[in-house]
């Protein structure tokens, strides 16, 4: 068994490989007489392919959301604040699964799956699944902190020290869109975060933080533990800012892992969104 384009290829040597996938993206390849979309896909040697450039293009697939890396196994798109990453259940909500499941379903794509998730607020980097072994791969390695997750976010107040780190474990008990650091007794999964100063500011603080687990709300509840808030915050911090505000200014903006499929080392960045720059820009101005 071998991917589509390069049986493809060799039934028709004139075609390149980046000309392959564009004839089987366009929908100008069938397989026993069924469109296949999926360059990618695995394919026996002698399976009966047709390949016709005169036949109508398909649709272009568009996806309503920066890519920072895709291929036929992980697509990886910047999310920007405000929108769900999953809807929330028996919800029909926007939200990023679900347009990234419509751009698969026009690219002829079956499978697309959430690995891990990011808050509403929260912007950058967000990582999915588009095949079954890469679904595998991925949540294994996230199950198993073998995925190097950094975030930035703008902090409230002045730590005494460039870094720290922070081991104090989150409750298991979620009430009123809420669960922070445990007391003793209470059940709760450990949580270990590690931060550094990127930045001081007038009255907050660029810290870059790099989870070393994944809990849920981890970075604010950690932060707003040892006194840093996250900027916006009124859940876990103060809803009062030195600059105006929108949302919780916590942005994912680097994801390094080993690919669950090919086995290559990818790193993705995420630019820093806009109102994210604006506020750093503002408190830069005041810092002056």
């Amino acid at each position: 068994m071998r991917r589509l384009d390069v049986v493809l290829i060799a039934k028709h040597p004139g075609l390149s490989r980046r000309k392959a996938r564009a004839a089987i993206e366009k929908g100008h390849v069938t397989l026993d007489g069924a469109v296949v979309c999926e360059p990618g896909r695995r394919v026996s040697d002698d399976a009966a392919l047709v390949f016709d450039p005169n036949r109508p293009s398909l649709p272009r697939a568009r996806l309503s959301l920066p890519r920072l890396h895709e291929d036929d196994h992980v697509l990886v798109v910047d999310k920007p604040p405000g929108l769900l990453a999953v809807p929330t259940p028996g919800g029909d909500e926007d939200s990023v699964l679900g347009r990234v499941r419509e751009y698969a379903r026009h690219r002829g794509v079956a499978f697309v799956r959430a690995v891990h998730r990011l808050d509403r607020d929260t912007s950058g980097a967000l990582a999915l699944a588009l095949s079954r072994e890469a679904a595998d791969g991925l949540i294994a390695a996230f199950r198993d902190h073998r995925i190097e997750r950094r975030y930035l976010c703008l902090a409230l107040g002045a730590p005494g020290a460039d870094a720290g780190t922070i081991d104090a474990p989150i409750r298991e008990r979620y009430t009123s869109g809420r669960r922070g650091v445990a007391r003793p007794g209470e059940a709760a999964r450990p949580a270990l975060s590690r931060w550094r100063v990127v930045e001081r500011l007038r009255s907050a603080v660029l810290l870059e933080v790099e989870l070393q687990t994944g809990r849920q709300h981890q970075i604010r509840a950690h932060l707003a533990h040892v006194g840093l808030p996250v900027l916006g915050d009124a859940v876990y911090g103060r809803s009062q800012a030195p600059v105006p505000v929108r949302r919780i200014l916590l942005h994912a903006a680097l994801l390094v892992f080993v690919h669950p499929v090919t086995g290559r080392r990818l790193r993705v960045e995420s630019p820093l969104p806009p109102d994210f720059a604006q506020a750093l820009s503002a408190l830069r101005r005041g810092h002056r």
